[in-house]
This record gives structure tokens, C-alpha cells and sequence, in this order.
């Protein structure tokens, strides 16, 4: 063989490995999805703190594979529904779990 198809090879084997590494299992978001769901984790967190009637630093927002999961405490149910319902307005959002709890 010679050098340069050497050096080709080594190149596309390396290319190789790296795309499959940046790829999703059931258990592990791949590069793309795990910039997604940052990004609507920000979405959903500056929905609630845009409403007032909510206390932004009582509701912890996390996001996998576009389901949004709500945890924390609320003074009612009221305002646990109020968040649920901000966060499935939110664009791209799968589905919510609300993991809150009342105080």
C-alpha cells in the first residue's frame, strides 16, 4: 500500500469512530438531541419565570429526548397545573412529567 491510501484509510477509520460516538442509544442522547433539549430546557425555564404568578426558583427543569420533567414545590395545585401547562406550550416539547409536590 502505498502512503497516501495509508494515510486515507487511518482517516476514514478515525471519522468513523468519531461519528460513532456523537450517535444515540436508548440510554444516551446523542450531540444533536442533547443541544435540543438544552435549548428547550431554556425555552421552558424563561416561560415560567416570565409568569408572574410563579416562583421561578421553586420549579427545577430538566429535559431528555423532548420530555420535560418538572420538579420541586408549589404553594398550590393550581400552580403546579399553571407550569404543566407553560411547559407543553413550549415548542418541541414531547411530553411533561410533573414531579412536583405541594409545600
Amino acid at each position: 500500500m502505498t502512503l497516501l491510501t495509508r494515510c486515507s484509510a487511518l482517516a476514514a477509520a478515525t471519522l468513523l469512530l468519531f461519528a460513532l460516538g456523537c450517535g444515540s442509544t436508548s440510554t444516551k442522547e446523542s450531540t444533536g438531541e442533547y443541544v435540543d433539549d438544552a435549548a428547550i430546557t431554556t425555552k421552558v425555564k424563561t416561560a415560567i419565570f416570565n409568569e408572574p404568578s410563579l416562583k421561578v426558583l421553586k420549579i427545577n427543569v430538566e429535559t431528555y429526548k423532548s420530555v420535560v420533567q418538572l420538579s420541586g414545590f408549589a404553594d398550590t395545585s393550581a400552580d403546579m397545573d399553571k407550569a404543566t401547562d407553560i411547559a407543553r406550550a413550549v415548542s418541541g416539547v414531547r411530553s411533561v412529567k410533573n414531579d412536583m409536590r405541594l409545600k
